[in-house]
C-alpha cells in the first residue's frame, strides 16, 4: 500500500478543484449567454472569467506547491476565487448581497502578491 503524503494530498486536491472551478465557469457562461439578459449576464459573465483562469491557474501551479508560501497562496487564490465568484453568482440566481466579494477580491490580490514574492526568492 502507498502513502500519499499531505504536501502531495493537498496538491492533488488544488487541482482537482482547479478543474472543477474550470469546469463549472464553462457551464455558468453558457448559461449567461443563453438563460439571462442585460446586467445578470454581464455579471455572471465576470464570475465565469475570474472562475474559469484561476482554475486553470490552480491546476498549472498545484505541482509547485511545495513549500509553505506557494501552499498558501494557492489556498488563497482558490478561497478568493470561491467567495467572488460564488458571491457574485449567488447575488445573481438567489439575490443575495455580494457581501464576501470584496474578501474574495482581497485573497486573490493577496494569493497572487505571496506567489510572486515566492517566485522572487526562489
Amino acid at each position: 500500500m502507498t502513502t500519499i503524503s499531505p504536501r502531495t494530498r493537498l496538491q492533488r486536491w488544488l487541482a482537482g478543484n482547479g478543474a472543477l472551478l474550470a469546469a463549472g465557469a464553462v457551464a455558468l457562461a453558457a448559461y449567461a449567454s443563453h438563460g439571462v439578459d442585460g446586467g445578470a449576464q454581464s455579471r455572471l459573465q465576470t464570475a465565469a472569467l475570474f472562475a474559469f483562469g484561476h482554475g486553470v491557474a490552480l491546476v498549472a501551479l498545484a505541482a509547485q506547491a511545495d513549500a509553505w508560501p506557494r501552499r498558501s497562496a494557492l489556498l488563497s487564490i482558490y478561497a478568493g476565487t470561491v467567495l467572488f465568484a460564488g458571491s457574485i453568482v449567488l447575488s445573481v440566481l438567489a439575490q443575495w448581497p455580494t457581501t464576501f466579494a470584496p474578501l474574495g477580491g482581497l485573497l486573490l490580490i493577496g494569493g497572487w502578491l505571496l506567489m510572486a514574492f515566492d517566485a522572487m526568492r526562489r
